[in-house]
């Protein structure tokens, strides 16, 4: 039919198939016999219908097995009533200006926006859930060792997790879109495009190598030259300390991520 109307360019309902993995207790399929069910509906009862859908996106690519032994609702409960709270401390107006918040999270937040569209068409829900996780734990941050709740970059960031959030999560997302100020519904909101700008890596870290062993980490420019990497690299205590009076034979730069230094006695 939908072929027929002109609204796909195939015959077929869907264009690919995605074969899932099974919900196992202890290594074994659930069965009554073996008395390792997991009753949906207590769980249901316990964590909510968000925390479990939650759970099972988190525990892994879709088409693999999961352990149920090995998922927590329970965390995802509790990440959950972090992200909520943190949609009721917003103090910033809905229109607020975004350029001048905190840079850190901006570009922590334009770096999850260019990515989850790609992670999510890729089926890799799991890695959104955690990228989700580590943004919220930035906010939190942010909040209270930083700029505080006021800010527009904490505000630009918990929307985007709602957005996102939707997906996994609609009962928690919707209800923290209306605490944010926003009129039903998140699921038409849409997520933001990402600034091209906030997406440029400011700095890099470096590895320092002695002889095949890490032995520093320096934070230099993505542009940084390959002689000024070097530089830096036999200026550092650190490989000072290793190197001592050993002879350096060769050194080996691929800027702005690496310095392999050889040595011998």
């Amino acid at each position: 039919m939908l072929f027929d109307l002109g609204y796909v360019s195939f015959t077929e309902p869907f264009s690919a198939v995605l074969n899932q993995g099974m919900v196992l207790m202890d290594g074994s399929k659930m069965s009554k016999s073996k008395g390792n069910l997991v009753e949906f509906a207590s769980e249901l009862r316990e964590h909510g219908a968000d925390a479990l859908r939650l759970t099972l996106a988190f525990a892994g690519p879709p088409e693999d097995d999961i352990d149920w032994a090995d998922v927590s609702p329970t965390g995802s409960t509790k990440f959950l009533a972090r992200a909520w709270r943190i949609s009721g401390e917003i103090t910033s107006p809905t229109d607020v200006e975004w350029k001048g918040g905190d840079a850190a999270l901006r570009r922590a937040t334009h770096h999850l926006l260019a990515d989850a569209p790609g992670l999510l068409e890729a089926f890799k829900f799991n890695v959104v859930v955690a990228r989700l996780m580590e943004l919220v734990n930035q906010i939190r941050k942010t909040i209270d060792s930083g700029p505080g709740a006021a800010d527009p970059a904490v505000r630009e960031a918990i929307e985007a997790v709602t957005v996102l959030l939707s997906l996994f999560a609609p009962y928690t997302a919707e209800d923290m879109w209306e605490r944010l100020g926003h009129p039903a519904s998140v699921a038409f909101a849409g997520l933001r495009k990402p600034d091209p700008t906030l997406l440029v890596e400011e700095s890099v870290t470096a590895i320092v190598q002695v002889d095949g062993k890490v032995r520093d980490r320096l934070e230099v420019s993505p542009t940084i030259a390959a002689d000024e990497l070097e530089a830096l690299a036999r200026a550092s205590a650190a490989v000072a300390r290793v190197v001592g009076d050993r002879e350096i034979v060769n050194v080996i730069v691929r800027a702005p991520r690496v310095v392999n230094i050889a040595t011998r006695s």
